[in-house]
């Protein structure tokens, strides 16, 4: 089983984004020496809790600290963007780190309203929804796939350049899967934000899925999980308290909402809040994965078996880097991963 870590560049509490992108930082050498297959970084804009506003610079940073893990965005946010410059971007990325590039496709305001406001293309006209023609342009732009009379045929992007990025289409519903089925790409479920509809959204995309010249031959799904693991279930509690915390603060400002320590959680959510179920009850999937490893890895493997996902990648809601580290380490032991050079 490959496992992945999905990095949104938190900013622990009493710090700043500076320090929560040296984190971020940290957090991919890490993962590449633990043996992780991949690890993509977030888009979030305008955010006191998310230092990872443009996955691509954190690409580019990771790449030059890293051996062998690859490395992708978590999503690159594709409603605001110009096709031709995103596949430009991760073209680059590509020719800077040949075989170890992901670009990863999502569709959100990533953020507020001012941010929905600020970062559209056209003010002046309304808003249209035109992301499935953005996407297929992408995958036109990096395959060198427009049709004879399109007004790009014939212009490829990098042509000495002989890899392109893997790609893959991020969602929390079973839309974004038919999509990517109807794509022939890569699917990847957000199940820490819609665990509720994580199987049906996979199974779909899997009886879906219709193989295209420019795009995979076979269905490839990832499950995405929020993982806290301790060495106890008491103290795997305790810190999962913070994500807790912070879903709560988001529920009431999600601009502004950041991390809070474990005691500042521990003020804040009522008993009931605390007490939130960490696996699996009466079928139905937690938001949030804690416990010792042995009872996260029983969870993680009912999910996977359920989902029949290829990849699990891991976000992580935890208050303090060092504690970050010790799920990802654990989780390492967990799965047994190859560690690297």
């Amino acid at each position: 089983m490959r496992v992945s870590v999905l990095d949104l560049g938190n900013v622990a509490p009493g710090t700043t984004e500076t320090e929560g992108l040296a984190d971020a930082l940290d957090t991919a050498r890490a993962a590449d020496a633990m043996g992780f297959h991949r690890i993509w970084f977030a888009e979030h804009h305008l955010s006191r809790g998310n230092a990872s506003h443009h996955p691509e610079l954190l690409i580019a940073a990771a790449m030059m600290q890293t051996t062998g893990i690859r490395l992708g965005s978590g999503a690159v946010l594709m409603n605001h963007y110009s096709p031709f410059k995103v596949a430009e971007m991760f073209q680059q990325l590509e020719a800077m780190a040949p075989g170890r590039i992901d670009l990863g496709i999502g569709r959100a305001p990533g953020g507020g309203p001012i941010v929905d406001l600020a970062m559209r293309r056209d003010r002046q006209s309304p808003h249209r929804d035109d992301y499935t023609q953005q996407v297929l342009e992408v995958l036109a732009w990096l395959h060198g796939a427009f049709p004879d009379e399109h007004a790009f045929a014939g212009t490829p992007l990098m042509t000495s350049v002989a890899t392109v990025p893997q790609t893959w289409m991020l969602g929390s519903s079973p839309s974004g899967g038919a999509l990517a089925a109807s794509l022939g790409m890569g699917y990847t479920f957000a199940g820490f934000i819609n665990p509720d509809h994580a199987v049906t959204a996979l199974q779909s995309y899997r009886s879906q899925f219709q193989p295209q010249p420019f795009g995979l031959q076979e269905p490839r799904a990832i499950l995405g999980v929020n993982v806290t693991v301790a060495d106890t279930t008491a103290e795997a509690r305790r810190r999962v308290s913070s994500g807790f915390g912070l879903y709560a603060r988001a529920a009431i400002d999600p601009t502004n909402a950041t991390i809070p320590s474990i005691d500042e959680a521990a003020r804040e959510l009522s008993q009931a809040a605390l007490d939130e179920p960490t696996t699996i009850v009466g079928g139905r999937w937690p938001r949030f994965v804690a416990g010792n490893p042995a009872e996260v890895r029983a969870t993680l493997d009912e999910m996977l078996e359920a989902s029949g996902a290829d990849e699990l990648i891991v976000q992580e809601m935890i208050a303090d880097p060092k504690d970050r580290r010790h799920t990802h380490e654990l989780i390492a032991e967990m799965f047994d991963l190859t560690p690297r050079a």
